[in-house]
């Protein structure tokens, strides 16, 4: 049965239990209607702490080893294009789909580990993310930014609800670049405030997690399939 909370007094925000369950309903829904070629969201629980029934909601959303897709020279000049289907330099298709990937310039292929963690400040989901080259060695904030889609520039400098900053990954301890909250949890209200939702005084948690990526996933050119949107 699904949950959820009255619109009319919500706030846009999640508690950590209720993000777990809107994080497992989300990994269900991504790896239902994705092909077995994709990597597959799934629920990572917390190192910090050994699993008990107290600390059950305490984990995370990873996504890892996206593969960027290698370009050739005359690539460069091109935007990251999500969604299209194109040969790499190497002229073998790549066995994944093309809704996660961006163009990398140059010869080198680079990837990309996503993280959804919850934040206990803002009570509102986060992403973190990392690239690296294929044998292991971290990206600078520069070549990250040639990778990200051609339109995060524009969403980035006329968004006032996020901006991408550097910092410790909460659970791992190691620098990770993330899209900050700030404001997340306005837009998720005004988001999920829709007609349906006002006539029913009524927001089901379980789709938060998949009208939150429909938005912050635009930036780094996460796609989600549009049967996601409708189930």
């Amino acid at each position: 049965m699904e949950q959820g909370f009255d619109i009319l007094n919500w706030d846009g925000t999640l508690s950590s239990s209720e993000f777990r369950i809107a994080a497992l309903a989300f990994a269900e829904k991504w790896n239902r209607f994705n092909s077995t070629s994709l990597p597959q969201w799934s629920w990572s629980l917390c190192p910090k702490h050994p699993w008990t029934a107290a600390h059950e909601a305490e984990g995370y959303l990873s996504l890892e080893n996206v593969f960027l897709r290698e370009s050739s020279e005359e690539d460069d000049d091109e935007v990251s294009d999500v969604g299209k289907e194109e040969p790499s330099c190497s002229g073998q298709d790549d066995a994944i789909d093309g809704a996660i990937l961006v163009q990398s310039c140059g010869d080198e292929i680079h990837c990309y580990d996503f993280h959804i963690v919850y934040s206990s400040s803002y009570r509102v989901p986060v992403l973190y993310f990392r690239g690296y080259c294929n044998d292991g060695q971290p990206l600078a904030m520069d070549d990250i930014e040639k990778d990200l889609p051609g339109n995060s520039a524009k969403l980035l400098m006329e968004s006032k609800w996020t901006f991408i900053t550097q910092e410790e990954h909460p659970f791992l301890n190691r620098p990770w670049c993330t899209l900050h909250p700030c404001g997340t949890s306005e837009w998720m209200k005004l988001l999920l405030s829709t007609d349906a939702s006002r006539a029913q005084h009524r927001v089901e948690f379980e789709n938060y997690l998949v009208s939150w990526l429909s938005v912050i996933g635009q930036v780094v050119g996460l796609r989600i399939p549009f049967e996601m949107l409708n189930t």
